[in-house]
């Protein structure tokens, strides 16, 4: 019916179509062709039924399993757009967005909706979205409120996947707005919807132009992806960003977050090409175990750079526990950070400072930088900058001395800086830059320029160029003055050396570097295993707790404590209950002079505060009245209940170091953990690092590292060290009692004994929840799932442990690759790969290291009988679909000496009831045709298979129905 404008042979993407009050559709398409302008526009007008029609794909699984779109991309890659709340009133922000929309070509077509004009901007509108002819993947909404819940019904009964609420009035107005909030969720989750905001700006993805926003002006396109939970500020980096020539694949404002979060904008830019980096200004951390788990995925291959404002840390409130009373909200925050690998800075400079310079340079492998300057001025303030962040200036060595010498004149500084004076020309700048480039003493280069009357800063940044990324090591620059340096500073930028105003800006980007690097070196390095599954009395352990909790207590005797940390195999000075002075003088006499009295209470916490405790008693007498002193004491000024006798200890010998290790609630984190300088002055010394449980030997001794007594465990003043590796594993398995036993509240070790000699702890205070709290507060960081270790036996009737992976089991994985053909390679990931391939640290990394609640990897494990080491025979696998919750995909691999024993049912059967437990409900594989063993045992365990000839696969599909799960646990959380 319609005739093309334009006839010459072009490929086509994307199209936009806006339709006219006639019916008539108006596309246009950005084209490619060979013999035309790139981005040419091609303009046609076709019939409104080829316009609207998508294609659906016939493949029932696509449309259940979604593998051809992630699930956010219905919000930042839209075919087709709802705008509900468009308006044609000038200033509205309905009308914005709908300009913002048709004026940026995204590919896709806008339907306006109000029932109230037959127009927008020209553009026909529809009553409700319900009646627009088109599937629609995104709604930008622009209503009041209480009209929203109705608004998100339509959209959930027409299919549509997105949304952006761009309104406010929900639960930052309180109670009603709130409820409103729940309302909506509830409708967006019947029609499994995806929100962004409220209360936000909206969304732009500048690479394929989407500009869903109110915002005056569309982002240049780029490789950094922007969240922010400041419209206004958003707006402000956007005017900046057009001076800065900064460009963004997404720029996106989250708003209250009352569904998408840091966690899933954090995964989805993850696996977004175009994003190179991800900067965020946070405000809240909402869903902490979301982001948490996010962005430790995504950081080990793209840096996460946060500014979050509130450093100051507001009063402390009374606490049960000293730790309770050192832990600031700030603080955990920080250590939630180092935990997930993200880098935090201060200002909005340093942000976009790192988001490029962690995009364009090698991260550096150590703290050392070498200063190449023409002034010893700039040399001195990025040095004192350096250091007071923790780096250190790099030892020239003596082969790269003699080299200096050789070409540099003699008044050279002979030190670092390598003040190469102010004459230098471009060939003495870059000679330099080479040779202190290849020193192995160097990390980083840091090349300072100073305009003086003999320097030509384009002709050296024109030397300095080609060294941008061929001396495997982070090089900047600081190019300072005004117009005369800046042809220069455009060359280094370009080349891809970061180049600053001031030398200390400089020296503060490298040791921000160093530090994003040496966090996530430290998170994952291979630690050791601190405790088997066989040594710690879970049991026992839940039976204490149980019993105090079933009486009615919040608070643990001192005595309870003891046997609790005893269950996790934490050494505990001998202690015993006497209710009489004649039973604590037997006790003192069966354990020996001198000794130590202490009061035996399940009310009051803080012993030595009540005069309840006694110190050094020599004899009987001193015994007796110890006891007899203290029952009057406590019934005199508490009552008779507080006392219920005391506990009778051995004196020890301090001749060590008093140290603490806690754990306390945060309100968004969960409990967190705290280790430092203990004793009766621990609040005043506050001498302290906080941590996230659970923790294994590596976060263990980082954390410790962060404290000032840990200098001490290494012998001063003639002392020997402290056995260091066994304190790591004493508060690994400390974090395991924290994380495993969530009534607790607060958990003190005030003090632990560390000598040489030996680790043990001399008093300890446990406070649990109130027994009418149902809901406990979970680790914002999921634990090693026990629950799913169990023994099995395979076809020979031999025993086989089946369990969870775990961080330590790197150097086992490297000896399972060893065991397998590369038949087995092949049939597992679809195309051969050579061992060191598949044993290097940073692939095995990703294999040992998992998020429990991504994905669950079971290992089938046994005694070699030869060496009488552990032996992983088997993994197998389930990764969750991020675009599809309640979905995952399985794999299995078997070492070749242990397949036909059956290993692989027993993996894939026990992977099908964690699956359940875990609340799945469909697990899918692809298996490749000639692997037959794997399609039977698939078969045998209830999946359906469908040759898929397309992919060369065969596609594996089981629906859960809850009846594999009689024999486990629910998930712990």
């Amino acid at each position: 019916m319609y005739e093309s404008l334009l006839r010459y042979p072009v490929r086509a993407y994307g199209g936009k179509y806006h339709e006219w009050e006639d019916g008539t559709v108006l596309r246009i398409r950005v084209c490619e062709a060979k013999r035309e302008a790139q981005n040419a526009k091609r303009t046609e007008f076709v019939p409104k039924e080829k316009a609207m029609k998508k294609p659906k794909n016939t493949d029932p699984a696509h449309d259940i399993l979604g593998y051809e779109r992630q699930q956010l991309d219905s919000i930042f890659r839209p075919e087709n757009v709802a705008v509900i709340g468009a308006s044609e009133r000038v200033g509205s922000v309905g009308r914005t967005i709908m300009w913002n929309l048709i004026s940026n070509p995204f590919g896709g077509t806008v339907f306006p909706v109000n029932p109230k004009r037959p127009n927008v901007l020209g553009i026909k509108t529809y009553p409700s979205i319900g009646e627009i002819p088109a599937d629609i993947d995104l709604a930008v909404i622009v209503s009041p409120a209480p009209t929203i819940p109705a608004i998100i019904r339509e959209c959930a009964d027409a299919g549509v996947p997105g949304a952006i609420i761009i309104s406010a009035g929900f639960k930052e107005i309180g109670a009603e707005g709130a409820r409103l909030e729940e309302e909506v969720l509830a409708e967006a989750r019947r029609g499994r919807m995806r929100i962004v905001g409220p209360n936000c700006l909206g969304v732009m993805a500048p690479n394929t132009g989407l500009n869903a926003t109110f915002a005056g002006a569309m982002a240049k396109p780029g490789s950094v992806g922007f969240l922010s939970q400041s419209g206004a500020l958003l707006t402000a980096i956007l005017d900046r960003s057009f001076r800065e020539n900064i460009g963004f694949s997404a720029f996106v404002s989250v708003g209250s977050m009352m569904d998408v979060g840091w966690g899933d904008l954090i995964y989805y830019l993850g696996d977004d090409p175009k994003t190179h980096s991800i900067v965020v200004y946070m405000e809240s951390i909402g869903d902490a175990r979301s982001f948490l788990s996010a962005a430790r995925e995504v950081a080990l291959t793209k840096p996460i750079i946060v500014i979050k404002p509130g450093r100051t840390e507001a009063a402390s409130q009374a606490a049960a526990s000293h730790t309770g009373s050192l832990t600031g909200s700030d603080e955990v925050l920080d250590a939630a950070f180092r935990r997930s690998g993200v880098l935090r800075v201060n200002t909005i400079s340093e942000l976009f400072n790192m988001a490029e310079v962690l995009s364009k340079q090698p991260r550096p492998k150590g703290p050392r930088l070498t200063v190449v300057t023409n002034a010893g001025g700039p040399g001195v303030i990025a040095t004192d900058t350096l250091i007071s962040n923790g780096g250190e200036l790099s030892e020239i060595s003596p082969e790269t001395m003699g080299k200096l010498n050789d070409f540099l004149p003699a008044p050279w500084s002979h030190n670092n800086p390598i003040d190469i004076l102010g004459d230098a020309g471009p060939e003495r700048y870059a000679k330099t830059l080479e040779t202190a480039a290849k020193d192995p003493e160097s990390d980083g280069l840091l090349v300072v320029l100073t305009p003086q009357d003999m320097t030509d800063p384009t002709a050296t940044a024109d030397a300095l160029a080609p060294y941008a990324r061929s001396t495997g090591k982070p090089v900047l620059a600081s190019w300072m003055g005004g117009s005369g340096i800046a042809a220069g500073t455009s060359i280094l930028n370009g080349a891809g050396i970061p180049t600053f105003d001031y030398p200390d800006t400089a020296a503060g980007a490298f040791t921000n570097m160093w530090r994003y690097t040496d966090n996530l070196r430290g998170i994952y390095q291979t630690p050791q295993l601190a405790a088997g599954d066989d040594e710690i009395d879970r049991d026992r352990a839940e039976g204490l707790v149980s019993e105090a909790h079933g009486s009615g207590r919040t608070l643990l005797t001192e005595y309870e404590s003891k046997e609790l940390l005893g269950a996790y195999g934490i050494p505990t000075v001998e202690t015993r209950v006497a209710k009489s002075a004649d039973e604590a003088a037997k006790h003192a006499e069966d354990i020996g002079y001198p000794v130590v009295v202490k009061l035996h209470s399940e009310t009051i916490t803080h012993k030595m505060d009540v005069g309840g405790v006694r110190l050094n008693l020599a004899d009987e007498e001193e015994v007796r009245d110890a006891y007899s002193a203290m029952e009057v004491s406590i019934r005199e000024h508490f009552s008779a209940e507080d006392f219920t006798g005391a506990t009778v200890q051995p004196m020890v010998d301090l001749d060590g170091y008093e140290v603490i290790v806690g754990s306390a609630l945060d309100p968004q984190f969960g409990p967190v953990l705290l280790f430092g300088s203990g004793g009766s002055l621990v609040e005043v010394y506050r001498d302290r690092a906080l941590a996230l449980p659970p923790l294994n030997t590596t976060l263990a001794r980082r954390m410790m590292e962060r404290t000032k007594i840990s200098e001490a465990f290494k012998g001063v003043r003639g002392k020997d060290p402290v056995d260091t590796d066994a304190l790591e594993k004493l508060m690994v398995r400390f974090s395991q009692l924290v994380a495993e036993q969530p009534r607790i509240k607060e958990i003190d070790i005030n003090p632990l004994l560390a000598s040489p000699e030996r680790l043990l702890a001399l008093d300890a205070r446990v406070v649990l929840h109130d027994p009418e709290e149902t809901e406990l507060p979970g680790t914002a960081i999921r634990p090693y799932p026990t629950q799913y270790i169990s023994r099995e036996k395979d076809k020979n009737d031999e025993s086989v442990t089946i369990r969870p992976i775990r961080p330590e089991d790197e150097p086992l994985m490297v000896a399972f690759h060893g065991t397998l053909s590369d038949a087995s390679v092949y049939m597992r990931y679809f195309h051969a790969m050579n061992l060191d391939a598949r044993t290097a640290h940073d692939r095995l990394t990703r294999i040992c290291f998992i998020d429990y609640d991504r994905e669950m990897a079971l290992v089938a494990e046994r005694k070699n009988l030869d060496t009488g080491e552990n032996q992983i025979m088997g993994v197998g696998r389930l990764s969750r679909h991020g675009y599809a919750p309640g979905e995952a995909e399985f794999s299995v691999l078997v070492s070749d000496p242990f397949q036909r024993k059956g290993l692989g049912t027993l993996l894939l059967g026990r992977l099908l009831e964690v699956g359940e437990a875990e609340g799945l409900h469909r697990i899918t594989a692809d298996i490749l045709f000639d692997n037959r063993p794997m399609q039977t045992i698939s078969k045998n365990l209830g999946f359906t298979l469908r040759r898929d000839t397309e992919e060369m696969v065969m596609k594996a599909n089981l629906e859960m129905n809850g009846s594999r799960v009689a024999s486990l646990p629910a998930s712990s959380e």
